[in-house]
């Protein structure tokens, strides 16, 4: 059983799966940084706008001007919150399809290469000498 997890886990596409988990949880962090320190801040500058403190209090209680003290008070519905993850979403689908776009450029770009042609076999080489040499005794 040990042998087949073995040969299980080092298994091509399990291995690149996995570095792709890790390369996507690490792109999550810069493009969530990206959103909320610089996307953000720039649409807040704009008009003035906080997306991260955009709720509805869902019974009386909720007062506070904050969404974190607004959730201590009850039950809230943080829809700048929801706006931010989505705004995330539509970022990282963007960069996503850039990058796709980009590979397949490279991959057309390598396809269109004309490839060189294998060169002649043995045989070939020395029937084409032969009809040569024919051609020479004949002229």
């Amino acid at each position: 059983m040990l042998e087949e997890f073995k040969k299980f886990a080092l298994k091509g596409n399990v291995v690149d799966l996995a570095i792709g988990v890790i390369i996507g949880a690490a792109f999550s962090k810069i493009v969530d940084s990206l959103v909320s320190d610089v996307i953000m801040p720039f649409f807040g500058a704009l008009g003035g706008l906080d997306f991260s403190n955009y709720y509805i209090g869902l019974n009386k209680a909720v007062t506070a001007p904050v969404l974190e003290e607004a959730k201590k008070q009850g039950a809230v519905l943080a829809y700048g919150s929801f706006f931010t993850a989505a705004l995330n979403f539509l970022i990282i689908a963007f960069v996503l399809f850039l990058v796709v776009k980009g590979i397949n450029t490279l991959r057309y770009k390598e396809q269109a290469k004309p490839a060189e042609p294998p060169p002649p076999a043995a045989d070939v080489v020395l029937l084409t000498e032969i009809r040569d040499l024919l051609k020479q005794k004949s002229v």
